[in-house]
């Protein structure tokens, strides 16, 4: 982590790169695979936010705020960058423009970023120094940036990943607070928060958060009574405005890391159950920021670029409203052949022009493979464009979609098979494309550009290997003015019910004559129900499961709408049971744990049964204690004779390899438990 974050680089003599190796061909049209892919228009998830597409910039970077480096990122579509740069941010005094401990390169100020800022049309996500600094230096830095320079820098980080100030046994963060526990962190938030928006009411400030599933997450520290993410929420969720989340997921291959992605959903459903749960009133207004991401594996081939498009349009399609790349620069660490091209080991986009023995990386500020995996991003998926469910039959084949306000539908499908293309075949729900050879942007390993051309049809592409595309689809036919999409729904559930509610839509050229309510399932829609009212109430829910729902407004024409943002509930136990039964997490260490259940039954003699399903595939039990424990498939069964009617603990240990969502349904000799 430390080498990621404080490594710079001086700038050497530009180096000629040896010939690349030639890309993997593709397979012959008769063995070409095929794949299905389902884009659903009635399933709607999150708008692409303005800020969307971000990169991250740093202080030792000699070409921090250079024309040349503004345009490459204005010219991706790149709208964020983050200063002065990861740990940086926490040993960084903006006045003087220094870094004590590290190295910072000449004309790299904040007025120089914020003009590379202005010319990439960009704004800034700033990192004020909570490390080594005061909350009066961060309120100067706002009043310079906002009242002197009129900047309006928008979004304010309070320190970077401060669980690494060695409260936790890992010590790469700059903390010079005698308190280091969570506690201290969050204090300082509201102490910060506080002298910042003294200074300008309508900055967003933000805290640092561990990402679930990541080391500490879950971990609770020496002296400290919850985890970093409750303490810091629980204190300073009143005082902040979003979170932030950083994501180096593991793989040792470029197949095992891109498979990562399929975390996301899970990971931001239990980021958004702990901001719900524990930063005080109206959570909702709390956003989400994911400040740093890379992969494992191939940083500056395929592989990289792959999984930038993936993992961004994941995480924006789940409300995210900033995916920031680490880094612009970062330098060579590693000489590697990855997919036949070669690697460098360097976490940047662009290229630093170091070299390492056995190589150099190509010409000072070339773009690497991930450039372009943002660059496709921007083709893909623009300001306004709300995301839409797309899923493929083929583990190999990846599909995010949107729809544009003026009804156009962009799919991005990823071929992540170094070795053969996919034949795909392109089915569609609520949406009908029109006729003829749409517009296809491509870009195939070991390309330097992205090609654009009128290929295929709406319903069949060929992607050749390790490659990204993106198809632009019209509608079959312009539809007359009809009515808008419906506000976001809320609701609550109970065990097997729900109550929703949403804001009416605005009628178009008609009157609107319904609303239809639609279940997300996978890529396909299940109808709940519809009404000519702005609610409905919905049974026969299954108890502890997750439901994403959306509403479409119809009128007299048979218009129907864009779909409303989603909403998501969750189900749990009944009110009122012969039995009670409530998990938890007793001990963690981020990949695994020590669980505890609490049954009472009342009338129960004799041996007893308690049933549970995991939420996710990825959770495994151990052992147990107390119990006979067994798992088959998702379901867990402890068997025991216990007295339970009066109270009894029985006790697990279990792996997880992602995101550990508790259950929250319980049955004991088949009755379906209340919550303890």
């Amino acid at each position: 982590m430390t080498a990621r974050r404080l490594r710079w680089a001086a700038w050497p003599v530009i180096a000629v790169l040896a010939a690349a190796v030639p890309a993997a061909g593709t397979a012959g049209a008769a063995d070409t695979p095929a794949a299905t892919v389902t884009v659903n228009a009635r399933a709607g998830l999150a708008t692409m936010p303005d800020t969307g597409i971000g990169a991250n910039h740093a202080v030792w970077d000699s070409q921090l705020g250079t024309d040349a480096v503004a345009d490459l990122l204005g010219g991706a579509g790149v709208r964020t960058m983050r200063y002065p740069g990861g740990s940086y941010g926490d040993i960084y005094h903006w006045k003087d423009n220094t870094a004590p401990g590290g190295y910072v390169a000449p004309g790299t100020d904040f007025d120089t970023f914020m003009g590379g800022v202005r010319r990439a049309g960009a704004q800034p996500v700033i990192i004020a120094n909570y490390g080594t600094g005061t909350p009066e230096e961060a309120a100067d830095w706002v009043r310079y940036a906002n009242v002197t320079k009129g900047y309006g820098v928008k979004y304010w980080e309070i320190g970077n990943e401060l669980y690494g100030n060695g409260h936790y046994g890992a010590n790469w963060e700059a903390d010079n607070h005698e308190d280091k526990s969570p506690t201290g962190y969050a204090n300082g938030v509201v102490a910060y928060a506080d002298a910042m928006k003294a200074v300008d009411p309508s900055v967003k400030i933000g805290a640092v958060l561990t990402t679930p599933a990541n080391w500490p997450d879950g971990v609770v520290g020496a002296g400290d009574t919850a985890t970093w993410n409750q303490t810091v929420l629980s204190i300073a969720g009143p005082h902040i405005d979003f979170v932030i989340l950083h994501w180096y997921p593991s793989g040792s291959t470029a197949a095992e890391a891109l498979t990562r992605t399929e975390q996301v959903t899970d990971m931001l459903y239990l980021a958004r159950e702990q901001i719900t749960r524990y930063a005080g009133a109206n959570p909702g207004r709390i956003g989400i920021a994911m400040t740093e991401l890379n992969t494992p594996v191939g940083m500056n081939t395929q592989p990289g670029a792959l999984f930038a498009a993936d993992a961004y349009s994941s995480l924006l399609a789940n409300g995210v409203f900033t995916v920031d790349w680490w880094n612009v620069h970062n330098g060579a660490t590693k000489l590697s052949t990855v997919a036949g091209q070669p690697d460098y080991g360097d976490f940047g986009l662009l290229s630093s022009a170091t070299c390492l023995d056995g190589g150099c990386e190509p010409a000072l500020n070339t773009p690497f493979a991930p450039y372009y995996g943002l660059k496709m991003m921007s083709t893909f998926a623009r300001p306004g464009d709300q995301f839409v469910r797309a899923a493929a039959d083929d583990p190999l084949v990846g599909a995010h979609a949107v729809r544009r306000p003026n009804g156009d539908l962009a799919v991005l499908l990823l071929n992540k098979d170094p070795d053969q293309a996919r034949a795909v075949t392109l089915d569609y729900a609520g949406y009908t494309p029109a006729p003829g050879a749409p517009q296809v942007f491509t870009f195939t390993n070991g390309a330097t550009s992205i090609s654009s051309a009128a290929s295929g049809s709406s319903t069949s592409q060929t992607l050749p290997p390790y490659s990204l595309t993106t198809v632009v689809l019209h509608p079959a036919t312009t539809a007359s003015a009809g009515p808008g999409a419906p506000g976001q729904p809320s609701g609550t559930a109970t065990d097997r019910t729900a109550a929703i509610s949403w804001p009416a839509a605005a009628p178009g050229a008609h009157p609107i004559a319904k609303y239809e309510v639609y279940r997300q399932v996978g890529a396909v829609s299940e109808q709940w129900g519809e009404t000519t009212g702005t609610s409905l109430d919905v049974g026969n829910l299954v108890p502890g499961s997750r439901y994403t729902v959306n509403v479409l407004a119809r009128d007299t024409a048979g218009n129907v709408s864009a779909a409303s943002p989603p909403l998501t509930l969750t189900t749990g136990a009944p009110a009122t049971s012969s039995c009670t039964a409530r998990m938890t997490d007793v001990t963690d260490w981020a990949s695994g744990f020590v669980g505890g259940i609490h049954v009472t039954a009342t009338g129960v003699t004799g041996d007893w049964t308690l049933t549970f399903t995991w939420p996710t595939a990825r959770q495994r039990l151990t052992g147990g204690w107390n119990g006979t424990w067994a798992q088959n498939g998702t379901t867990v069964t402890v068997t025991s004779s216990a007295p339970a009617a009066s109270g009894v603990d029985v006790g697990f240990t279990a792996d997880y390899g992602g995101p550990n969502i508790l259950p929250t349904a319980f049955t004991l000799n088949g009755v379906l438990c209340a919550a303890a």
